[in-house]
């Protein structure tokens, strides 16, 4: 049930037969994305009443050690931008930039 008022994303996961998941789509039609697949995904959400975040994380079995290195250092990076645009905080964004440096240095990241 669609409106003009409402917006709908979808998550698909293909489970094999120890409910591990095997193949991971999305769709956000409104934004052109027609169930492209993902190795991974997290989706926080924010319950104001109990002041908590709730927090899905899965991704695929084939997902490699070092892809999963690589999306935690963009899902850092797109959390650090998303902080600084919400709350205007320059000097906290400046030091989550810097840990996220910190992170690939650590990491041996090879970025492009």
């Amino acid at each position: 049930m669609s409106n003009n008022n409402t917006s709908e994303i979808k998550i698909q996961i293909e489970l094999d037969e120890n409910r591990i998941p095997e193949k991971l789509s999305w769709a956000a039609v409104e934004g052109g994305v027609n169930l492209e697949e993902a190795k991974a995904f997290m989706l926080s959400v924010w319950n104001s009443d109990e002041k908590t975040t709730k927090c899905i994380e899965l991704w695929t079995k084939d997902m490699s050690v070092e892809e999963m290195k690589i999306f935690f250092h963009q899902t850092l990076l797109s959390m650090t931008e998303t902080f600084q645009r919400a709350t205007g905080d320059e000097k906290m964004s400046a030091t989550m930039q810097d840990f996220c440096d910190y992170f690939a240095e650590k990491l041996e990241l090879k970025l492009k």
